[in-house]
């Protein structure tokens, strides 16, 4: 692992941030082609959240938690703090004092695919999280890692800067050289549910009709008996 804190990378802009947490995960999931999403290894600490932040990614070492306090000091409003570790490890290396500073700056939320810790105090102060699991294990800091270089979180490269919506559907991410194409695609299927839901409050059927004639089911072939 290369240890290097990558500093002021460049971010997704705070009101399309806004746009795509309006929208949510799964219609921008759908609309953006069906990539991005991280998939069922991470869970809502809390239920009702839907947020979207600019990433500060974090590559740690199992157990260590050092550069999640070197990411905490590069870390501004609008931004959604990702972690994860160079191989797999669910120690709690996430609690209430790191959440307390992240949410002093204006930070959105904590993806990680690792533990977390005091799970009623980060509930009660309102700062959403999404973990691989709940775990009291402590962590210590002694090991360097990287801070805001490429990331893969549940098979899915997360880059400083890109967009990350997440809500109680899951976790996905927007590349931020496509988040434009993602807001319009995103809008154009919220209008056109929004046209079928008004459309099935009418009395509309469930399934749509088929376009012009059906063609008559093939009737099968009668073969001649051989006298």
């Amino acid at each position: 692992m290369r240890n290097v804190v990558v500093t002021d990378p460049p971010r997704t802009a705070i009101a399309d941030l806004d746009r795509l947490a309006e929208f949510g995960v799964a219609t921008v999931h759908e609309a953006f082609g069906r990539i991005g999403l991280v998939g069922a290894s991470l869970s809502p600490l809390q239920q009702g959240a839907r947020i979207a932040g600019s990433a500060v990614t974090v590559l740690s070492w199992p157990g260590d938690n050092l550069m999640i306090h070197a990411a905490i000091e590069q870390c501004r409003a609008g931004d959604l703090l990702v972690v994860t570790t160079n191989s797999p490890s669910l120690d709690g290396s996430f609690g209430e004092l790191f959440a307390t500073q992240l949410q002093h700056r204006g930070v959105r939320g904590l993806v990680t695919t690792g533990g977390v810790r005091d799970a009623v105090d980060l509930r009660d102060m309102g700062f959403p999280v999404w973990s691989a699991a709940v775990n009291a294990q402590g962590t210590v800091k002694a090991t360097p890692g990287a801070v805001n270089v490429p990331i893969v979180v549940g098979g899915v490269v997360v880059s400083p800067g890109d967009a990350v919506i997440a809500d109680d559907d899951g976790v996905m991410v927007v590349p931020r050289v496509d988040v434009a194409r993602a807001i319009e695609a995103s809008q154009a299927r919220t209008d056109k549910e929004a046209a079928a839901r008004a459309a099935y409050l009418e009395g509309a059927p469930a399934t749509p009709r088929s376009r012009g004639r059906r063609r008559p089911a093939a009737r099968p072939s009668r073969r001649r008996r051989r006298r």
